[in-house]
């Protein structure tokens, strides 16, 4: 399924991803529904994206603070291996880890990625930070499984099984995530086409644009004022390309 996003600066189709079912059929339900038509591209960020989705910037007077907005649930996430934040890419924006550990997903607020082409040792120390994240992540799940037995060890002042048990949790989640922080396509990616590779494994990627990325790329290069807001409101109108 396509949507088109209609701008002042052009037209922007977008694919949306089978793999991600939810994200996808929300995004439909929503365009259908006229919800995205009227707001504004309210957060841009040159060289990084562009968001939108936000129903309180809707005629939004100059200076109104936005962001917050959206329906009165959130998305579960659909976090893929294979779908990356490639230039062109569609995600769903989400609260942060410490409110959101689950990485939920806006039910509305999206962003389109624009990003940069890295060099070689650029992409090295991004894949190291990337494997170090993974290794968390893997080892936070694993502490979750163990936690009532990590509990009882606190309990009982156990610190030597508790240092036992930590080495062996480390070990699995090294084990799990391997020695590659990015792979091969990533690489080329990256390299070549260009986006914005430390958000990966962190948002979902629920669709890419087909049509329109000098569109993308004129509005991420728009002057912006307080909080990323564009100084010139940038209105949309969606639609489904038949």
């Amino acid at each position: 399924m396509k949507v088109n996003i209609q701008t002042m600066l052009g037209d922007i189709i977008v694919r949306l991803y089978d793999e991600t079912p939810i994200h996808r059929d929300n995004f439909i339900k929503l365009v259908k529904e006229g919800y995205y038509d009227g707001t504004l591209f309210h957060r841009v960020i040159k060289d990084f994206m562009i968001q939108g989705g936000d129903p309180d910037s809707k005629g939004a007077p100059a200076g109104k603070m936005l962001g917050v907005g959206g329906p009165d649930y959130t998305l579960e996430a659909e976090i893929k291996d294979g779908l990356f934040h490639k230039r062109g890419a569609l995600a769903a924006a989400r609260q942060g880890d410490e409110v959101n550990p689950e990485r939920r997903s806006s039910g509305s607020q999206f962003y389109i990625v624009w990003g940069q082409v890295y060099n070689e040792g650029q992409l090295r120390q991004f894949a190291k930070q990337l494997r170090m994240q993974k290794v968390q992540d893997a080892f936070n799940a694993l502490a979750t499984e163990h936690r009532a037995e990590i509990m009882q060890m606190r309990r009982d002042r156990n610190r030597a099984g508790l240092q036992e048990l930590q080495d062996k949790l480390v070990a699995e989640a090294e084990g799990k995530v391997g020695k590659d922080g990015l792979t091969d396509e990533q690489l080329k990616l990256y390299s070549t086409i260009g986006g914005t590779p430390h958000l990966d494994g962190q948002y979902t990627v629920f669709g890419e644009v087909e049509q329109g990325l000098d569109v993308v790329e004129m509005i991420q290069g728009t002057a912006t004022g307080r909080a990323d807001r564009p100084i010139d409101d940038i209105e949309m109108r969606m639609s489904i390309v038949e």
